[in-house]
């Protein structure tokens, strides 16, 4: 081969180079244009799914009507709230024979309590006795509640006979011998230009002529607490009943979420658990100070629900969710966010919602001036969940819950 034919054989050859390289530049801008049209087309896709979301999300309404508020940034969970398993100690009684055994009181060794489908119950031992139904079947559902009747309060009068507030039914007085329960106040009523949606808790004095009572809210019924809670509208009340006049009069009204209620010494002033706002509030009820209010403990960190008094002179508050600090608080941070809880309740229903709220019990024993003097956790709520009440006796405590289904009881000597 001569100089000039090697030359033009590199000149065909040169072009082979090039033409190697066409083929992945095609193949590359298919695939790009491939690429292309497959985002296109799962964004159109996204959006012909998420369009008529969003339309109904606009068009419907929110049930809600939340208001701004400011809480505290929650205390530190140290000293006295130190974190610790005490309540893992308790024993659970009863284990799925009654569920919801909000609150507790004794006659002797003999406990009674009202459960989540509408009985007042006398535990004896190991036998559970129905003492009365206050309301009438069926119950077990949430359409059911508000005929069934769901007892929450309860207190032990002065004469023997139980003083029972019924979330829906009223405020009752019950024969824990034979049963017979008369009604002192209905449930549903209008006083003072409000009804009474959500009757609670109750608290009686030593001669049994004065009977102090909260209604949580006029606008909400207890099946739609967590409405109550989210929309944090202060339309709650502390009321009196007086046994001897039939008097009903309203004590303190624009409260958020007045819950628990407990008679001080004095018989002068009540300690109301303000749930929505973490605090306990001191109604002053008789004496010069009457129809004031101020605070007996602010920035709990937890939602007080019922109060009631220890055998040291103190009061035992139940906690059935915290504000954890270090942590995250959901209820502090949608304080501020009204539009973002319109929108959850769009979407999700109350027992939806539930599922998202951390379980944590806790359990505080506050003397005066609301100081702490010591405290029992169980985190996730493992052995004692979504506790309400703490009622000592003998020794004991013994933890009532707004859901679970059974009472815990903790040894004090054990803790």
């Amino acid at each position: 081969m001569n100089e000039s034919a090697g030359l033009r054989f590199r000149r065909l050859h040169r072009p082979q180079v090039i033409t190697d390289e066409l083929p992945e530049q095609r193949h590359k801008g298919s695939s790009t244009y491939s690429g292309k049209i497959f985002r296109v087309t799962l964004l159109s896709l996204g959006v012909l799914l998420l369009l008529p979301l969003l339309v109904i999300i606009l068009i419907l309404e929110s049930p809600i009507k939340p208001e701004v508020f400011t809480l505290k940034e929650p205390p530190m969970m140290k000293g006295c709230w130190e974190p610790n398993l005490k309540l893992r100690e308790a024993q659970r009684l009863f284990e799925d024979q009654l569920v919801g055994p909000e609150s507790i009181a004794n006659i002797g060794d003999v406990l009674f309590s009202g459960t989540a489908d509408g009985k007042i119950v006398k535990l004896v031992g190991r036998r559970i006795h129905v003492v009365t139904r206050l309301g009438k079947l069926p119950c077990g559902s949430r359409e059911d509640e508000p005929s069934c009747g769901r007892p929450l309060g309860i207190r032990v009068g002065p004469n023997g006979t139980l003083f029972v507030a019924d979330a829906y039914l009223g405020l009752f007085e019950v024969n824990p011998t034979t049963g017979e329960a008369t009604r002192l106040v209905n449930g549903g009523q209008v006083v003072a230009g409000r009804k009474l949606s959500f009757i609670n808790d109750v608290a009686v004095t030593q001669d049994g002529k004065k009977v102090y009572f909260t209604d949580s809210s006029s606008r909400w019924q207890r099946r739609d607490y967590m409405h109550l809670i989210m929309e944090a509208t202060p339309d709650g009340r502390v009321l009196e009943y007086n046994t001897e006049t039939k008097e009903l009069t309203v004590v303190m009204e624009d409260m958020r979420f007045p819950n628990g209620i407990q008679l001080l010494p004095d018989e002068e002033s009540v300690l109301v658990a303000e749930t929505t706002m973490a605090r306990i509030r001191r109604v002053h009820v008789a004496g010069l100070n009457k129809g004031g209010m101020d605070t007996f403990v602010d920035n709990l960190p937890g939602f007080p629900d019922n109060i009631r008094p220890s055998s040291t002179g103190g009061y035992w508050v139940a906690m059935s969710a915290v504000r954890p600090n270090p942590g995250f608080s959901m209820l502090d941070f949608l304080s501020q966010r009204p539009w973002i809880k319109k929108f959850i309740f769009k979407l999700f229903s109350q027992d939806i919602l539930m599922k998202f709220v951390p379980r944590y019990s806790l359990v505080a024993e506050l003397h005066d001036g609301g100081v702490c003097t010591r405290s029992f956790h169980d985190p996730n709520g493992l052995v004692a969940a979504y506790i309400s009440e703490v009622h000592e006796h003998d020794g004991n405590l013994y933890l009532g819950s707004f859901r679970s289904p059974y009472i815990a009881k903790l040894d004090l000597s054990k803790v």
